[in-house]
């Protein structure tokens, strides 16, 4: 039974396939991730969307209030995403977030992307715009033409700056790309 979408309004429609939390096993880390950013002053006034590949589908957080309060509730099993009819399929509680396709294109686009960690605010796109590439144009969030210019910039990267949106970080795993992430927060502390 797939429970009726709604129309949101950030441009897509989503349906519930089940309410039910994920039992994805690696969710645990995802939070332990989110407590681990929450110590970092730079992040403090920005929002963070961390998503990985499982099999064919995808984990995301949903729209959440706070950085470090990510509780399993929090986290959506993305079954499917439609970029023309602009539909998602998921499983949780949570309302997806407008970062949601953006995350589902990179994951599809490239094999060797199985984790995101994306970080928005202001201070972050200008701390990081010294050390970082960036997309050459900014593109409305969410979309396709988005996705398009962040894979482009990824082509010989694994991190990037989205032009006045916020910095992502890809990998092959969840620890590799929060490595990658410390790692760069470092060399903005020298």
């Amino acid at each position: 039974m797939i429970f009726k979408g709604y129309l949101s309004d950030i441009g897509f429609q989503t349906f519930y396939v089940s309410k039910e939390q994920s039992n994805c096993p690696l969710i645990a880390d995802m939070i332990r991730v989110d407590r681990k950013l929450k110590e970092l002053d730079l992040l403090k006034n920005s929002s963070e969307v961390i998503s990985f590949s499982y099999g064919k589908r995808m984990i995301i957080n949903s729209n959440m209030k706070n950085l470090g309060d990510m509780s399993r509730d929090d986290i959506l099993e993305i079954v499917d995403y439609d970029p023309v009819k602009k539909i998602v399929l998921t499983i949780g509680r949570g309302k997806p977030g407008i970062e949601t396709p953006v995350h589902w294109i990179i994951h599809h686009a490239r094999d060797d992307i199985n984790a995101i960690i994306q970080l928005n605010g202001e201070k972050l796109v200008e701390r990081f715009s010294n050390i970082l590439p960036s997309t050459d144009i900014e593109q409305p969030s969410g979309t396709l033409e988005q996705a398009m210019e962040v894979l482009k910039t990824l082509r010989n990267s694994k991190d990037v700056v989205i032009k006045n949106k916020g910095v992502l970080f890809v990998g092959t795993s969840l620890k590799e790309v929060e490595n990658l992430f410390f790692n760069k927060y470092r060399e903005l502390k020298l």
